[in-house]
């Protein structure tokens, strides 16, 4: 089994009762161009407690990956985190250092790529890459290294192992190069791996697979994962919890199935209704008219009411605060049955 290597640097402990594993408070995380500023994070907020999985979905340009980004200090100029507060563990993470963030990046927390060859150099092997890793935090031998490796490989359904670590990213399928990325990921068993939209360039088989496998290794290991997706599908078959996504702002969030099964946000229906998976037998998939809004330029009040057909007045005039039911409103502890969600006009 794999074991936590004991450090003195780092976030270490358990975090107290009732204060979750990752808390996310009203995060901004804007781009500075010479002609506009695009709000990429408008005053994100969520929490995640360990060992949880959480889905944060939406269409293309949402603001998820940049959401991913910034929870790993991986957002670069002209992009930058202009408020909010990332704590992790309790402990703030905005405002690091950039040696600070090394010393958590990949030990603490760590990030599973769409396209794993964003992790995997093409002119090292395996073996190399994974030692490389390891001694980005700690000091261990070649030897000690390779055994590492394999146990990781073994971990993520890797057959021979040993053999892989031999091999070159080019000479390894899709889906294996992936496993590979997710083995560097669990290197020091992180207290929270985010996952961007780790599956979507691979066939169905192979992603039934690897979200078998992932399931597996959040259970055993205790680590906690945003997995992030415009695949509600996918994201319906992981996460126990939902965070919908629009224009660079959470529009609603509950618990998986209750939001997949009673969605409150047009946007979240309009979602649904466009998958094949939770349309009815015999209806016609419907689109979201229109198109998300230019970041650098949304409008005054609710960034979807230009799409919605429910849209009043009062969604023009003004963004809509966050809500949540009555019985949730004073949870500090238990979050996984919050439902919230930003509409002036919810579904029943």
């Amino acid at each position: 089994m794999m074991q936590r290597p004991h450090s003195s640097r780092g976030i270490e402990g358990i975090p107290a009762a009732g204060i979750p594993l990752l808390q996310v408070t009203e995060l901004k995380t804007y781009f500075h161009t010479r002609d506009a500023v695009l709000r990429a994070v408008d005053g994100v907020s969520f929490s995640i407690d360990s060992g949880e999985v959480v889905g944060l979905v939406g269409e293309s340009g949402s603001g998820k990956s940049m959401t991913g980004f910034s929870l790993l200090g991986l957002v670069d100029p002209p992009g930058r985190i202009e408020g909010g507060s990332i704590r992790l563990r309790g402990r703030e993470l905005v405002g690091l250092t950039a040696g600070e963030w090394r010393s958590i990046r990949g030990r603490e927390i760590a990030m599973v790529f769409q396209d794993p060859m964003a992790t995997l150099n093409p002119l090292l092997t395996i073996g190399e890459q994974i030692r490389l890793a390891i001694n980005a935090h700690e000091r261990v031998g070649r030897q000690a290294a390779r055994d590492r490796g394999i146990e990781v490989l073994n971990r993520v359904g890797i057959p021979e192992a040993s053999r892989r670590l031999d091999a070159w990213p080019h000479q390894l399928s899709g889906g294996m190069r992936q496993r590979v990325a997710i083995a560097i990921a669990l290197l020091h068993r992180p207290a929270l791996i985010v996952a961007d939209e780790p599956t979507t360039a691979l066939d169905v088989s192979i992603q039934a697979q690897i979200l078998a496998e992932v399931q597996t290794l959040v259970r055993e290991l205790g680590t906690a994962l945003l997995w992030i997706s415009h695949d509600l599908a996918t994201v319906s078959a992981l996460a126990s919890r939902l965070l919908v996504m629009y224009a660079g702002r959470i529009v609603e969030e509950g618990p998986c199935a209750t939001v997949l099964r009673e969605p409150r946000h047009p946007y979240t229906r309009g979602l649904l209704m466009s998958m094949p998976q939770f349309a009815r037998p015999g209806e016609q998939l419907a689109q979201i008219p229109g198109a998300p809004p230019a970041l650098s330029a949304l409008p005054q009040g609710c960034a979807f009411a230009p799409r919605c057909q429910q849209a009043s007045a009062q969604c023009q005039a003004a963004a809509p605060e966050r809500q949540a039911q009555p019985s949730d409103l004073n949870s500090t502890v238990s979050r996984t049955g919050v439902r919230a969600w930003r509409c002036y006009h919810p579904l029943g």
